[in-house]
């Protein structure tokens, strides 16, 4: 299984920033010192270009990013002090979710290490979030006439309200977002379907809402491509999750998708997302729970 990583590109951030971007560099590590790791090939991705940005954002956007001329106020809605290797970064993870959806085209199945910004809007980042990878991975695959419709199956806590905007009014690629009802963000933008959970929400109701969810999917198809946004958020000890799911609830949470990728023949390209507990060991035991059963469904998953 080919998996792509990018925390080498560092992004700087002050002491005190709540964003665990550490969380990357010890997922790799993680993954590098398991005994799976003869089966994975790890990539560094090419960064997103300037044509690839373009099919989602903004000329006005892009260039404000990349040039650092975003407002104070666009700054702070994404969370991230600006900087050169913010932008590398931003590029970075984008074309990582880029290779993996072509890998998994290919494969059956590849994983981006990063990736998951699902808050970056047309015209606007925000969350921690700069360029939304999703949506350019899908617009690419297009562009190119690699796949005509995807899906995005967003499991991350928070609703993806920009893969939302994005896409809207789009027959050529569907929106799935179950994420806390009461959540960041206050404003959201309609997904295709949305499935929206109260705060305490526990493993056996959020499967059960994952599994009617996925069978409303059924019925949006065919697909030629998933992204599934893994996010390691919905975990009781996260400090922005607010729901009651464990690691073993999403570790099934997990094999639902990729079992229901696999029952349609439906290439899948995984990306991290978010996570933000306390303990930084938990946020890597769940992603790379997430990156083990992807490697061990990569032999019954090849198209």
């Amino acid at each position: 299984m080919k998996i792509f990583y990018t925390d080498h590109f560092e992004l700087p951030l002050p002491d005190g920033h709540r964003f665990p971007m550490d969380k990357y560099r010890l997922l790799r590590q993680r993954i590098v010192g398991s005994e799976h790791h003869l089966r994975d090939t790890l990539i560094v991705p090419p960064p997103a270009t300037d044509k690839q940005l373009l099919s989602c954002h903004t000329n006005r956007y892009v260039s404000a990013v990349c040039q650092g001329s975003l407002s104070e106020s666009e700054i702070r809605r994404i969370g991230f002090p600006w900087s050169q290797q913010m932008v590398e970064r931003s590029r970075r993870s984008t074309g990582a979710t880029i290779s993996a959806s072509r890998a998994a085209i290919t494969d059956g199945i590849a994983v981006n290490l990063a990736g998951g910004t699902h808050h970056a809007m047309r015209d606007a980042g925000e969350g921690y979030c700069v360029f939304n990878d999703a949506t350019v991975a899908i617009r690419t695959l297009q562009r190119e006439g690699t796949i005509h419709r995807a899906c995005v199956i967003d499991l991350d806590v928070h609703q993806g309200n920009g893969t939302a905007e994005i896409l809207a009014d789009d027959s050529t690629a569907f929106t799935l977002s179950i994420h806390g009802v009461k959540n960041f963000p206050i404003r959201k933008s309609p997904s295709d379907l949305d499935v929206a959970l109260e705060d305490g929400v526990d493993d056996s109701h959020y499967l059960a809402a994952l599994k009617n969810a996925l069978q409303q999917l059924d019925a949006a198809g065919p697909f030629d491509l998933a992204i599934y946004l893994a996010g390691a958020d919905p975990f009781q000890g996260d400090r922005l999750g607010r729901l009651n799911v464990t690691k073993q609830g999403l570790a099934e949470r997990d094999r639902l998708v990729m079992q229901w990728c696999l029952d349609h023949r439906l290439p899948l390209a995984i990306a991290m997302a978010g996570g933000y507990a306390p303990n930084i060991d938990d946020i890597v035991d769940i992603h790379g729970m997430t990156v083990l059963l992807a490697s061990q469904h990569t032999s019954r998953t090849k198209p």
